[in-house]
């Protein structure tokens, strides 16, 4: 196969921007990944994949990506008549699109790829908005099949599956999970709440993090309950913000100056997995997704030096740290506690704040995780750096079928010259 390089990397800072438009974010999310690329116009790039999943609710259900950038191909800041391709699936969505863009490069169809994500999820005036945006992501047309297999999940967990007014129904998937998890494997709630610090603190450190606070265990056991075993620090909040990824073929990337090969990150493997119906002790999908990308990038879980995963709860980084193959099934809440996910441990898990920190604005959240760590492979971290990292993976899920996203994807990333 070709190799594929990211060349530019950039994500807006993450937040609730009731006030900014579409179009706006979109223009800052392309002209800082462009310009972190160096290129000018987006000259070279000859296909365009845009991500967004909530954007219908605003009315604007088709042509998403081409109606946010016809500003800018009217001022010439992105090239005339270049294909662009609307992806969603769900808070999949984002690496969604940088598979494709990394696909059409792969075939030899591209040489320079854009891979965008763009989402406003916070309606303060009309809240009904963004609920009917998360509700998309599960099986409307039966809407009985699904309430059935989590009632009868429920009682194998010990608990009960009762769906609240303030929260989204896919809080309560994980909460059923989280709560079979523990009465398997002994996992506790203060686990869960060690990986909320954890993704505090290094959110604090992230200067485009939604949430710039630290929180000790204590604080986030001590938040507002959603559902049992979660409070509102172990879950993302809503926000907005978008992000971009420019790619290229090794021979373009011989093309470009110095700086910009220098700076190069090579993606290393690209798969992706889809949902079903299953047991809560049958693997779940990313396990499969990991070992198509371990297999593909000639690599092992040990060889991973730092990973951002879809925490959308802090019980998805327990259990996703098991899936990867970090450490065994049952074992991910001592992992947390022990302080092996933190930076400096011995698998450094978001980095970045993860979703409950950094913010999960859906369609843009996977290309983010791939903007961390390329900032980390290229050594550009600062505080929240971890020292030698060479190779990093992203694990990025979105959508419900029972317990099972309904997607996933696992990239695995390589610093150029590792």
């Amino acid at each position: 196969m070709r190799d594929v390089y990211v060349i530019g990397a950039f994500t807006t800072p993450f937040g609730r921007y009731h006030n900014r438009s579409y179009k706006g974010l979109t223009r800052e999310a392309y002209l800082g990944a462009i310009a972190d690329a160096g290129i000018e116009k987006g000259q070279g790039i000859d296909f365009a994949y845009f991500t967004n999943c909530g954007m219908w609710v605003d009315n604007q259900a088709c042509i998403r990506g081409q109606v946010c950038f016809t500003p800018l191909v009217n001022e010439g800041l992105f090239p005339e008549r270049v294909p662009m391709i609307n992806v969603e699936g769900g808070c999949a969505s984002g690496q969604m699109a940088l598979h494709s863009a990394w696909k059409d490069i792969l075939s030899g169809q591209s040489e320079m790829t854009l891979a965008i994500g763009v989402e406003k999820l916070y309606n303060p005036d009309h809240p009904e908005k963004t609920m009917n945006a998360y509700k998309a992501g599960i099986d409307n047309f039966d809407v009985a099949e699904w309430e059935a297999y989590y009632t009868k999940a429920a009682a194998k967990g010990g608990v009960k599956f009762e769906p609240g007014p303030n929260r989204t129904i896919f809080m309560d998937t994980y909460a059923l999970q989280a709560a079979y998890h523990m009465k398997k494997y002994g996992t506790t709630q203060r686990q869960f709440a060690i990986a909320a610090a954890k993704n505090h603190s290094n959110g604090a450190k992230n200067p485009k993090s939604q949430y710039k606070f630290e929180m000790t265990p204590e604080q986030v056991l001590a938040d507002r309950p959603v559902t049992f075993p979660f409070t509102r620090a172990m879950c993302a909040p809503v926000g907005d913000g978008a992000a971009a990824l420019v790619l290229c073929s090794a021979e373009k990337l011989a093309e470009m100056p110095a700086p910009v090969r220098e700076r190069a990150v090579k993606v290393k493997a690209s798969a992706m997995t889809g949902g079903k119906y299953r047991d809560l002790d049958e693997a779940g999908l990313s396990q499969l997704a990991a070992k198509k990308a371990y297999a593909m990038a000639g690599v092992s879980a040990g060889d991973i030096d730092l990973a951002e995963i879809h925490d959308a709860t802090s019980f998805c980084e327990i259990y996703q740290a098991e899936m990867l193959g970090f450490c065994a099934e049952g074992e991910g809440g001592r992992l947390v506690e022990a302080g092996e996910t933190a930076i400096g441990g011995r698998i450094p898990i978001n980095t970045s704040g993860g979703l409950v920190s950094k913010g999960h604005p859906v369609g843009a959240t996977g290309l983010s995780m791939i903007a961390e760590l390329a900032t980390q492979l290229r050594g550009e971290a600062g505080p929240r750096q971890v020292k030698g990292a060479a190779l990093a993976l992203a694990e990025n899920a979105g959508g419900v079928i029972g317990f099972d996203e309904a997607a996933c994807s696992v990239v695995i990333l390589e610093k150029k010259g590792a």
